[in-house]
């Protein structure tokens, strides 16, 4: 099956003090022409950022590390916390705060402008955030998120879809989020929702096996061309599987 191997060392990594990144695709300052998305999936950011405070200038009131208020347009954003809270205000008077076990779903569409920061001063929050394209211009700007039990071992549990079948957020966009945690040495298989799709497997921790390929934590692999992806667990593992659009 076609297939494109991500090993996590070949991240576009940054560190920031406050915040350590890697970049799965080429984003911001760190950019290679061979990274620029998997299908309509464009950004895969793996995200801590410390707890603390700082001051800015002229300013005497301590502000949380994170990212100031900022500008997206027409793409659909998902946040998907590992540990920590992370906590988000926009424009349109949108506010939450999110932590492990928690979605969230922002459709940039008409201009949306928003800030995430740590909402702990003293614990580091662990964010992985996805972009997708969106299925058209000029959507209304939304924001939800949702607090998902726990879904049953060996399974992968639907957290976003196009049309929010079985309980999942809603964005612009045919594609569908999974996660799962699965024992060692189970098979599991993924069954495509379309031909035209590929999916991208994210190895959050443990060790799986997909085509062959051993993928570690946070290694990567996407694979297109297939009704159904077979995934063999070597350890105990947690796998976020992105199915998305192929260009």
């Amino acid at each position: 099956m076609p297939s494109l191997l991500h090993l996590s060392v070949n991240r576009g990594f940054r560190d920031h003090d406050w915040l350590q990144t890697a970049h799965s695709f080429s984003f911001g300052n760190y950019w290679d022409p061979a990274k620029m998305g998997f299908g309509l999936l464009r950004v895969l950011n793996d995200d801590t950022i410390q707890g603390g405070v700082e001051y800015e200038v002229g300013n005497d009131k301590p502000q949380r590390l994170g990212f100031g208020m900022h500008p997206h347009r027409d793409m659909e954003i998902v946040t998907i916390p590992l540990s920590g809270q992370i906590e988000h205000k926009d424009n349109h008077g949108h506010h939450g705060v999110i932590g492990a076990g928690d979605v969230q779903v922002m459709s940039a569409g008409t201009g949306i402008t928003h800030s995430e920061f740590n909402a702990s001063e003293t614990e580091a929050v662990s964010v992985l955030q996805m972009w997708v394209e969106t299925d058209a211009l000029d959507h209304d700007p939304r924001y939800e998120d949702r607090k998902f039990l726990k879904a049953d071992k060996n399974t992968f549990q639907l957290l976003v879809s196009p049309d929010e079948r079985d309980g999942s957020l809603m964005i612009h966009q045919q594609a569908f989020f999974n996660l799962g945690e699965f024992d060692a040495d189970h098979v599991t298989r993924y069954v495509l929702r379309d031909a035209k799709h590929g999916v991208y497997i994210f190895v959050i921790e443990g060790e799986i096996e997909v085509d062959g390929n051993n993928l570690g934590r946070r290694d990567a692999i996407g694979v297109w061309g297939e009704k159904e992806v077979e995934i063999k667990t070597k350890k105990d593992s947690k796998v976020l599987l992105i199915e998305v659009p192929m260009r």
